[in-house]
């Protein structure tokens, strides 16, 4: 393909919003709304690995959104029982397509059945190097960075480091995206101007894109505009 952007961010991340807001500007249930987001979420993969993305992040499920109605969490879970089936049954697509997936967030407490097809997802597209898709499932930042503390005091404990080689780039590699760079573009469509709990760690200097588009109603020209809109940052990094 031919190149289609002087400047591309090596990793975005999207914060897929709206989807309820959407269903009630329609007269529909919001579990509606989630069925068509989740149809764009793998419309969107696809682009941005036809475009040359390296890596992208959805927030798809956060670690409060289980405070949802029993109703909308279960058809959540569902949809995403039936991407992962998809994924398991694509298995020749998916060599050919090069993805490798990941997904971010506790795995303690989401359904067994899932976790199951999460680890297998994760284990057949392990080699995978056209696009790195990460998936944040039961994700809170706050509750990341806990997790990743509590793996560094065990070390501590264990005697295989000390406080003293606490770094930034230890804390880095406890988290759920070790071995990724940061975002360098984070997208919220939906208008809301928040993170909603999402990278706060790798996001220290992130480029952030606010879309007043719904998320089932995002295409690939909106992520167009936000990569044109990124181009024109001056990224300084604390510099002059």
């Amino acid at each position: 393909m031919e190149k289609k952007f002087e400047v591309l961010p090596e990793h975005i991340a999207i914060i897929m919003d709206g989807n309820g807001r959407w269903a009630k500007n329609r007269g529909l249930k919001r579990t509606e709304g989630h069925k068509v987001g989740a149809k764009v979420f793998e419309e969107i993969c696809e682009y941005c690995a036809e475009i040359g993305v390296k890596y992208v992040t959805f927030y798809a499920f956060s670690t409060e959104n289980w405070k949802r109605s029993k109703l909308e969490v279960t058809a959540i879970m569902n949809l995403f029982r039936g991407y992962l089936d998809r994924m398991q049954e694509r298995v020749l697509e998916n060599e050919q397509a090069g993805y490798r997936i990941r997904f971010l967030g506790a795995r303690e407490g989401m359904p067994k059945d899932i976790v199951s097809r999460m680890d297998d997802v994760e284990r057949r597209s392990a080699d995978k190097t056209r696009i790195n898709i990460n998936i944040a499932v039961n994700y809170g930042s706050r509750d990341e960075i806990v997790h990743g503390v509590r793996d560094i005091v065990r070390e501590i404990q264990n005697g295989k480091i000390s406080a003293d080689d606490i770094t930034e780039e230890l804390i880095s590699s406890h988290l759920y995206t070790a071995g990724q760079p940061d975002p360098d573009l984070i997208i919220r469509p939906s208008g809301e101007y928040r993170l909603s709990n999402y990278l706060m760690w790798q996001a220290a200097y992130s480029e952030i894109y606010i879309d007043d588009v719904l998320w089932p109603d995002y295409t690939p020209a909106d992520l167009d505009r936000a990569i044109a809109e990124y181009a024109k940052r001056n990224r300084r990094f604390g510099g002059v």
